[in-house]
């Protein structure tokens, strides 16, 4: 439209368009909280739209979520990484844990140099104010919160501990199955996940396969309560009685032959630190959101299965837990 002043074509700026000038925001954040719960293509085939088109609308619905909710400046950080495609292709995910929502997804592994771009996005003040770093034991991990955040004590999450100590007790299944023959090999073969499952969790059929299992093997019986009790460390409000459970359990591995228990109990004292952090009681925090977001995390990845855009992926990810607009 021509300027009745200076003649000039001039294009005016409505605030209600979307980036996309066929449709209204309004309309755009529609279609942003109907892909919370639903694919792009059911979206798309519900409003006959191209899903192209869905999914330009959908990411400028999560940009302006992360408008909103802005970069907080957290005191207890998660980190954690995730296989974004086949092979050792990884992403960091960083999330806020008092919070609970992802702050930061980024880098193009888990080294430290990816490590590192976080703290510098988040900017020295406010990575001066991080007091409890939770991360598994990679040591990236620790030696960029060590160096880029040094007040920030270091706690190890307790279900990557825990899943270190589910794949000792499967390399002992693993022996068990190579050293034994006929029937006594029989209760062992197809239990893996009935050995590393929680009995509570397991089904009438799942718990008699156990009891038949543990009551043939000694050594699987012996390994299976050892893997049982050693959660109990987290439930200790002071260090001295952590560290007297833990020595009592490693004293109950002598004369067992349960080398791969052995060798977890070496990685423990090894870490100790980082693990006995959880006993003080400013550092009770939610250790299961980082697992949680995880899973959260892969059933995104399956519903977006076949779209290569990371951006796409990043915005999902960091507006999964933040309230809908």
């Amino acid at each position: 439209m021509a300027c009745r002043s200076c003649g000039l074509v001039k294009q005016e700026k409505l605030a209600w368009i979307a980036d996309n000038p066929l449709y209204t925001k309004r309309f755009a954040f529609f279609v942003g909280r109907r892909c919370r719960a639903s694919t792009l293509k059911d979206v798309a085939k519900e409003l006959h739209l191209d899903w192209q088109t869905v999914k330009s609308l959908e990411m400028q619905y999560m940009r302006e979520q992360l408008r909103r909710a802005g970069m907080p400046g957290p005191s207890v950080i998660g980190i954690d990484e995730i296989s974004v495609k086949k092979g050792q292709d990884y992403r960091i995910v960083v999330s806020d844990l008092l919070r609970r929502r992802a702050i930061w997804f980024g880098g193009e592994d888990r080294k430290e140099e990816s490590m590192d771009l976080f703290y510098r996005e988040l900017g020295e003040e406010k990575s001066s104010r991080i007091r409890l770093a939770v991360m598994d034991m990679w040591k990236a991990f620790r030696n960029s919160a060590v160096r880029n955040a040094p007040q920030a004590s270091i706690l190890f999450d307790k279900f990557h501990v825990m899943k270190h100590l589910g794949e000792a007790l499967d390399e002992v299944r693993k022996s068990e199955y190579g050293r034994l023959k006929g029937q006594d090999r029989a209760y062992i073969k197809g239990q893996k996940y009935t050995l590393l499952s929680h009995r509570k969790n397991l089904t009438l059929t799942g718990r008699q396969a156990l009891d038949e299992l543990l009551v043939a093997n000694k050594r699987l019986y012996i390994a299976y309560i050892l893997k049982e009790s050693f959660g109990q460390l987290w439930d200790y409000k002071t260090e001295g009685w952590a560290r007297r459970f833990f020595e009592n359990w490693k004293a109950a591995l002598k004369w067992q032959r349960l080398e791969p228990y052995e060798k977890f109990a070496g990685m423990i004292e090894s870490h100790w630190e980082g693990i006995a952090a959880y006993c003080k009681p400013e550092n009770k925090v939610p250790l299961g959101f980082v697992e949680g977001l995880n899973n959260k995390i892969r059933v995104l990845q399956r519903r977006a299965y076949g779209i290569q855009d990371e951006e796409y992926l990043r915005l999902k990810v960091l507006t999964c837990m933040l309230p809908e607009i």
